[in-house]
């Protein structure tokens, strides 16, 4: 029994240490709206699940299945600018948005799990639409937290030493990225901007979801989705967010025109544990009228594991939802990986 009791204090030690070493630093400033001095706060309020639905979700969790895809071609190497909008799909919430000369990732990940460790954590199931070495220079990355499938760290430290682009993120990342020997231009909180080139900007915007790469750092920086814009039309990137109706009108209301939203669709079952951080697909429709966007594209789905929807099941109840809500297939697109469009 000693032994045994010394084995399990020992593991509840070492997960406490292992905790405290991967979480990340927490984000000081004024108190506002969305920060409480230490926390950051959803719009509506509404909080990620707790550890005790965490267990209860894991004990009864029903996996949707998911087949692995590794022998899906890449797509072609992009070209290398352009001036027209121009938005490729690589994978998760990856895409290479090409607009007025600059090359602008979000989110980048490439590596072949989304966890601080190679060996365990949710595993890629289909091979990313490019090749990184097929990338264009990559001008800007917008990061819209730091989750580990939205903010892969080795895969940041390749594109700053190969490509060295300005890093636009929310409130608290940049001193992570910094004590990671990453530097980028700066955070900004919901709403703030900044200036990209002569004719693009590139604006912060209020999501739905919550932040955390170890156990002590859960909501200490900020999530944001982010609105690019352009004369010909704004491009919005939801980032990962939960739905509700008060924060995407808000959105339709003062961003319009937005040409180009890229809505998440996957990882929301079960509905009752991951409704606050993830939306539906029906919730994505939702967002797709609310913000008012003339065309929408489907991510965050079919790439990795990360909740109990199989790898079709975002796409089947996307068209579903389509069809409930009248609206076409030609105005929320499902991309191939690596399948260019332009607009």
């Amino acid at each position: 029994m000693i032994i045994l009791a010394t084995l399990i204090l020992g593991f509840i030690v070492g997960v406490l240490i292992l905790g405290f070493i991967l979480s990340g630093p927490k984000y000081t400033g004024s108190v506002t709206d969305h920060f409480d001095g230490k926390k950051f706060i959803n719009p509506t309020g509404i909080k990620a699940k707790d550890l005790g639905d965490v267990l209860k979700w894991m004990l009864k969790r029903k996996h949707g299945p998911w087949k692995e895809k590794k022998e899906i071609p890449f797509g072609d190497k992009p070209i290398s600018t352009s001036d027209k909008l121009r938005i490729t799909y690589v994978n998760h919430s990856t895409f290479l948005i090409q607009i007025k000369g600059m090359n602008i990732l979000t989110d980048p990940v490439w590596s072949e799990r989304t966890s601080p460790f190679t060996f365990a954590g949710p595993k890629r199931m289909r091979p990313p639409g490019i090749r990184f070495e097929d990338l264009p220079k990559i001008d800007v990355v917008l990061l819209s937290h730091n989750h580990y499938d939205h903010l892969d760290l080795p895969v940041m430290k390749k594109i700053f030493d190969i490509h060295n682009p300005k890093i636009v993120t929310p409130l608290g990342l940049k001193t992570f990225l910094e004590q990671n020997n990453i530097s980028g231009h700066g955070d900004l909180d919901w709403w703030d901007e900044v200036i990209l080139n002569d004719s693009l900007k590139v604006q912060a915007m209020p999501a739905q979801h919550f932040s955390g790469r170890g156990m002590y750092d859960r909501d200490a920086t900020l999530w944001c989705g982010y609105l690019i814009k352009s004369s010909e039309g704004n491009i919005y990137f939801a980032g990962d967010t939960g739905y509700n109706e008060k924060t995407f009108k808000e959105i339709g209301e003062r961003c319009t025109p937005i040409a180009v939203a890229l809505v998440p669709i996957g990882a929301y079952k079960p509905q009752w544990f991951m409704s606050p951080i993830h939306c539906s697909p029906e919730e994505a429709v939702k967002i797709h009228q609310e913000v008012k966007a003339k065309i929408s594209i489907a991510d965050h789905y079919g790439t990795f594991p990360l909740a109990d929807d199989g790898d079709e099941d975002p796409k089947e109840e996307l068209v579903k939802a389509l069809e409930k809500f009248n609206v076409s297939k030609e105005q929320f697109l499902l991309l191939k990986e690596g399948q260019p469009m332009m607009f």
